[in-house]
């Protein structure tokens, strides 16, 4: 048992399905919105700032990112953003909220070729309703051992997860796009952490790649990773 993988974890968000673009494309009509009150650039730092000012308050999501949107708004317009664009910004999480999902390429496959050797479980954060509604509309929720909707992905997370629904994080894999929360932080838990690349990156979720690290690898696509895990037998 020492070095046997016995459980593998999968992100959801960009990992599994499309997410960070609708973001990006709220944020280019939310400049567009406020464009007489400040520099694009500007207003996305700002609203960067609130976003992460928010996330202990609201945690991670489209309703927080809403909020931030709104209150951003309120605070480049010195309080006199009109009602309307107050309006056209829930809207806008509104319709963020109902897109369907689109899933990416071998997400199923890479899926139901792992559960076939091992436990698979999805952690994923975010706003519970939300994640679960994502989860259903993408087919793939009968394919998982285990769902874990967590508030944060730390170390501690990893460790607790892995423990009660497998052999501890020293026999545990999470697979994702995110380098802080699904790489970084379950290599300092003891899993191994995989990486693969969607092209869109939220900077909170921005880290140090962990290249030193025995247990870090990328993957062009999800389509290598059974190949990878392979390599454990």
């Amino acid at each position: 048992m020492e070095n046997k993988l016995t459980i593998v974890g999968f992100d959801a968000d960009d990992t599994l399905w499309h997410n960070e673009r609708f973001f990006q494309l709220t944020q280019a009509h939310f400049a567009d919105l406020l464009a007489d009150h400040a520099e694009r650039d500007h207003l996305m730092d700002r609203l960067l700032a609130a976003e992460k000012r928010n996330i202990r308050h609201y945690g991670y999501g489209i309703k927080g990112f809403t909020l931030s949107m709104i209150e951003t708004a309120i605070e480049v317009t010195e309080d006199r953003v009109p009602a309307l664009v107050i309006r056209q910004l829930i809207e806008a999480g509104q319709e963020m909220l109902a897109h369907p999902i689109e899933l990416l390429p071998h997400a199923r496959e890479a899926i139901e070729a792992v559960a076939t050797t091992h436990k698979v479980v999805l952690i994923t954060k975010g706003d519970l309703i939300d994640q679960e509604r994502k989860l259903a509309q993408s087919g793939l929720g009968e394919l998982f051992d285990e769902v874990e909707i967590v508030s944060e992905k730390t170390a501690a997370t990893y460790t607790e997860i892995f423990a009660r629904h497998g052999d501890g994080p020293e026999h545990a894999m999470m697979v994702g796009n995110s380098m802080r929360s699904d790489v970084v932080a379950p290599i300092q838990a003891g899993c191994w952490g995989v990486y693969v690349p969607h092209g869109l990156i939220w900077e909170i979720e921005e880290a140090e790649v962990p290249s030193t690290s025995q247990r870090y690898k990328e993957l062009r696509d999800l389509g290598e990773l059974s190949g990878f895990i392979n390599t454990f037998s």
